[in-house]
């Protein structure tokens, strides 16, 4: 039997080793910019065709290559950043594995000019699929300009799992993002099919967040600086007031590199405990420098993960700089006081401490008692009279076992006079409505959230939406992240009743909202429908109806704390109960929780 194991040929092992290196344009952005600027350039500017998949080009003014180096630098594990393993505790550079240029050149047409400064004339490389197609000498400027053309055009399948084009170029203008914030001192520039999307100048770190994220971030800015002989903290977080829904912009760089760690992350959100919301999610903007050996970033390809030697001196020192610039900033939370316990005794109300809902040792809580299932017909729950009028077109000989959907419920009965069912409003946050057989607690967001998407999902099935037209039309600005996304979902927008007018520059015209808006800002509007659906990854359209919907329902909620009248949480119940599927929200989390008689008399031991 003849052996079956034998070596693969080079073009084929860098095309398995792109696979993990380079995922979709925005990583190929990555690679080099970051080699760009560990070439030592001041100037770096990114050119993009098709979010990349047409072109990706990177001009540097570095100190370029000699020939055999730019020969040598598509070869695999060829890097001038390391010599030996012992370097590798000392890596002060964004690469050193020798990767990344081989993994592109493996699955794209690249192109790369270079030239020292020492030298006259430079050198051009054209490598296809990892071959060599021609070296040759031209006259070029001082640096390198690489092109990397038609990305994984011979990997079809990986082309074909690319995303739509807003949405790549989203990723890429992030990864941009990244390397620009980490050098402030470099001047970037970025250019999409022709058109410029940032020009940034030489600048200081807040500076520079100011030109990636608009001037409105100058006010929201809280500076951090620490010192100590572990680690050094610098940078930025943002005030309390200004954390979001869901993840803003939030960055950690170590000696320079971008990275993700829920650890570190952690540390900065317990220094906003009682500033912000659970649910909200504060920004920020921080550099820490550490001495290499107490690190190790040797752990996968794209480099965007850390290990640290003394992990918990670094999450002590994050933790209390954040808090320390807080404190200085006189940024505190405000105490909310009970009322004295004798007003409480002649008001009738139960001072007895209330267990809290995080403690593990609390002996019960609402949420622990069952909770039972809601029939379709849910009116019936309620206390109505028995000769209430059935809803029109609906069967009043309708058999109380109907079946809908292959599960028995109950029919349908027409909702009574608003004062025939008391509610109550519980601190602006929940209403209890009497049942025929207990109470229901309904969680007035979660409701609004549940009522609101499956509306957006209606309009956005028939592609159109009532909108209420802008008495005077409202100009916004966007960074070109957001552009870029508001961009791909324009048609879902209008579907749901927003009238945008794209301006000139990063700008949209806001000339009508939806209905159901109201007389709120439209600009806070859009922004936070862009933050709900920034993570959006669904290629399919019933997916980017879903997400973008979600992010509707949880833009459009009103704020909580607000007495409401009993016609409100009346039209809210109503408006509930005509849902699909009002017992959870879209998220899978319960809207309402029920409790019968037979539970409330058990805990009192009737």
């Amino acid at each position: 039997m003849s052996d079956i194991i034998r070596l693969l040929p080079d073009h084929v092992a860098n095309q398995i080793a792109a696979g993990e290196v380079v995922q979709r344009p925005a990583s190929a952005v990555k690679e080099l910019l970051e080699n760009s600027v560990d070439a030592g350039a001041t100037d770096i500017t990114l050119v993009l065709k098709d979010a990349g998949r047409t072109l990706i080009q990177v001009t540097d003014n570095g100190q370029g290559m000699s020939p055999t180096d730019a020969r040598l630098s598509f070869e695999r594990h060829a890097t001038s950043k390391i010599r030996s393993a012992d370097d590798l505790s000392a890596v002060r550079t964004k690469g050193f594995r020798g990767e990344a240029l081989a993994s592109i050149a493996a699955v794209a047409q690249v192109e790369l000019k270079t030239r020292r400064p020492e030298d006259e004339l430079g050198t051009r490389i054209l490598i296809e699929g990892s071959r060599v197609k021609s070296q040759e000498t031209v006259a070029c400027a001082t640096g390198s300009v690489l092109s990397v053309r038609s990305l994984f055009y011979n990997v079809p399948a990986r082309r074909q799992f690319l995303k739509s084009d807003p949405i790549e170029l989203k990723h890429a203008i992030e990864e941009f993002h990244r390397v620009a914030l980490a050098h402030p001192d470099i001047a970037f520039d970025l250019f999409h099919n022709d058109q410029e999307v940032h020009r940034l100048p030489v600048a200081n770190l807040r500076q520079r967040i100011t030109h990636l994220f608009g001037r409105k971030y100058d006010e929201r800015l809280v500076p951090v600086s620490e010192a100590t002989g572990i680690v050094g903290v610098e940078g930025f977080i943002c005030k309390p007031e200004f954390a979001r829904r869901t993840r803003g912009e939030q960055y950690f760089f170590v000696n320079g590199r971008y990275i993700r760690s829920g650890y570190l992350e952690h540390a900065v959100r317990r220094a906003y405990d009682e500033l912000v919301q659970r649910d909200h999610h504060p920004g920020w903007f921080l550099l820490l420098h550490i001495d290499p050996a107490f690190i190790d970033i040797n752990i996968h390809p794209t480099k965007t993960e850390i290990k640290f030697r003394d992990d918990r001196a670094v999450y002590a020192i994050l933790h209390a700089a954040a808090r320390r610039a807080l404190g200085r900033h006189s940024i505190t939370p405000s105490l909310d006081f009970e009322p004295e316990p004798a007003l409480l005794a002649m008001s009738g109300v139960d001072t007895a401490p209330v267990p809290a809902t995080g403690n593990a040792g609390a002996n019960w809580r609402p949420r622990d008692l069952p909770r039972q299932t809601i029939p379709a017909g849910w009116q019936r729950l309620f206390d109505l009279p028995d000769d209430a009028p059935q809803r029109s077109g609906a069967d009043p000989e309708a058999s109380p076992t109907d079946t809908v959907g292959g599960q028995h419920v109950l029919p349908m009965r027409e909702t009574m006079d608003l004062g025939a069912r008391p509610v109550f409003q519980l601190h602006g946050r929940y209403i209890l409505a009497q049942l025929r057989s207990g109470f229901v607690v309904i969680d007035q967001r979660r409701a609004q959230e549940r009522i609101v998407y499956e509306r957006s999902m209606r309009s956005l099935e028939k592609g159109q939406g009532p909108s209420q037209a802008q008495l005077f039309p409202v100009s916004i600005g966007l960074n070109a992240a957001d552009h870029a996304l508001l961009t791909g979902i324009l048609p879902e927008l209008g579907a749901l009743g927003f009238r945008l007018e794209p301006l000139s520059g990063r700008s949209f015209a806001v000339n009508g909202l939806p209905a159901e808006s109201g007389d709120g800002d439209p600009q806070q509007l859009v922004e936070q429908l862009l933050e709900q659906v920034k993570n959006e990854s669904g290629a399919l359209r019933s997916e980017r109806h879903a997400t973008i919907a979600r992010g509707m329902a949880r833009s459009m909620v009103r704020n909580e704390g607000r007495q409401w009248s009993a016609t409100e949480m009346h039209d809210l119940i109503d408006r509930l109960f005509a849902c699909g599927m009002p017992y959870t929200t879209p998220g899978g989390k319960p809207v309402l929780i029920t409790w019968s008689l037979q539970e409330l008399d058990e805990r009192f031991d009737r």
